[in-house]
């Protein structure tokens, strides 16, 4: 995870204005930062936070203002990282030792590069959107039906439909020639979508996923 600490985001003090993070934040183009005192992450500062101060010119310790104190610890794992930025909306994410050392941030572009690094978005290969039950839902099985053609999923995306039980399973996999793929999940009743056998295709698909991250962040 330390590979992906940001160089750039330096943490605000306790001691620092609400001008100075709005400079660095305008800066970084980044809507949140951390504030740190020595090794110790006292939380975590939005834009919005700062400019509904009613000072600027004071110090943030000064300042009367709840701070949210999110932070992922170096071992866990990035799905975490991902985790907690879409459920509090974080641009930066800061990264704890086991006993709570400040050691770094992960930034939202750091995450998108992240993302697609496990999508394996450099690897050639085709992609396929299939549509399942959720009882029926079974990657092990999906991952056999693929290997029974000679090739290899090399990442896959869930995602649910609202109030439906309905799964949209999105794989790729390690082959430009999805017709033989595609014909062995016609015959296991699968539901297939969509297929992706051109490079720029899956290119504006795996975007589309991060821009949908980044749309749902606020960013």
């Amino acid at each position: 995870m330390k590979t992906y600490f940001s160089d750039l985001v330096v943490p605000l003090k306790p001691s620092d204005t609400g001008n100075i993070a709005l400079g660095m934040m305008d800066d970084l183009r980044l809507s949140h930062l951390p504030i740190v005192n020595g090794d110790k992450l006292l939380g975590v500062i939005s834009e919005l936070q700062v400019l509904n101060l009613d000072d600027l010119e004071q110090p943030l310790c000064h300042q009367r203002l709840p701070i949210p104190r999110p932070y992922v610890q170096q071992s866990q794992h990035f799905y975490d990282v991902i985790r907690l930025a879409v459920a509090e909306k974080l641009s930066v994410v800061p990264v704890l030792d086991d006993r709570e050392n400040y050691l770094g941030c992960i930034t939202i572009d750091k995450i998108a590069t992240m993302m697609g690094e496990i999508a394996s978005v450099r690897q050639p290969g085709g992609i396929l959107v299939l549509e399942v039950n959720e009882h029926e839902y079974s990657l092990s099985e999906i991952a056999r039906i693929v290997e029974s053609n000679d090739a290899k999923v090399l990442s896959s995306y869930i995602a649910a439909f609202p109030d439906s039980t309905r799964l949209e399973v999105t794989i790729k996999v390690n082959r430009i020639d999805l017709s033989p793929i595609i014909q062995t999940f016609n015959r296991y009743n699968y539901t297939i979508t969509a297929s992706f056998s051109e490079e720029s295709r899956m290119d504006d698909l795996l975007s589309s996923r991060f821009d949908s991250l980044m749309n749902y962040l606020n960013i």
